[in-house]
């Protein structure tokens, strides 16, 4: 590959994790750049206010800076759509492309796809959320014909940010456990401020099943939509062998 890529991430004000998550998982790959624009996101509520902070205008006008870049591909590291409805981001990926010319994906939507490629009927979700957001994306998921049962679910039921970035390893492994054990044939760790991504692999050989990172799904689909071969990304998890 010879042709430069640029990649262009957007980014919660508050999320201190999924950056040097992206930069690592790319670092292998030859000739491809990934550029950064954040908008305002502190906490994760069904408040006015905390579902106000996803306005797509806000979004919107932060592509419109990574347009400036002349990135490829633009993808939303987020994943609100999970209590906000998977049409939201769907919606989003044609309002930024209809502002910047660019295509654009994002964590949750590039998640669904791999749900599909692996052929998953019972999703273990794990998260970081409060008790109703966590109701919002179980439910969204089910009407879906994606089984997230109590079994096959845990969350920690934080609501700031940049508390999330301070859940330990040790947490997420329990958690990941418990929903395979519970009979879950992939997990997801559901939020881009989880520093979870780089174990996924390890969770992967341990516990025999898909493990699904939303800052790796966002990424990888990126990276397909833009001709590269992801299968030379290792360590990473299996579904960089997809394509």
């Amino acid at each position: 590959m010879s042709k430069q890529i640029r990649l262009g991430i957007l980014t919660p004000s508050s999320n201190t994790a999924l950056e040097p998550l992206t930069y690592q998982i790319v670092s292998s790959i030859p000739n491809v750049s990934v550029h950064f624009s954040r908008f305002p996101v502190t906490a994760i509520n069904l408040s006015a206010e905390g579902l106000a902070q996803f306005d797509h205008s806000a979004i919107t006008q932060a592509a419109k800076l990574l347009a400036h870049a002349e990135v490829d591909m633009i993808g939303w590291s987020g994943t609100a759509a999970g209590w906000m409805g998977f049409e939201d981001d769907e919606k989003l990926c044609k309002a930024i492309t209809e502002a910047t010319g660019i295509p654009a994906t994002t964590s949750v939507l590039a998640l669904n796809k791999a749900l599909h490629i692996f052929k998953v009927k019972k999703l273990g979700l794990v998260t970081p959320y409060l008790d109703d957001v966590q109701q919002r994306i179980v439910r969204n998921y089910n009407a879906i014909g994606m089984d997230v049962t109590s079994e096959t679910e845990r969350h920690l039921r934080v609501a700031k940010n940049t508390d999330v970035a301070l859940i330990g390893e040790d947490v997420l492994e329990t958690l990941v456990g418990q929903v395979v054990e519970g009979g879950a044939d992939a997990v997801s760790t559901f939020c881009t401020n989880l520093i979870a991504a780089h174990k996924v692999e390890f969770w992967e050989a341990k516990y025999g099943v898909p493990v699904l990172d939303t800052v790796t799904t966002v990424t990888w689909d990126m990276l397909r939509q833009c001709g590269v071969d992801t299968k030379a990304i290792k360590g990473w998890g299996r579904i960089f062998q997809e394509s």
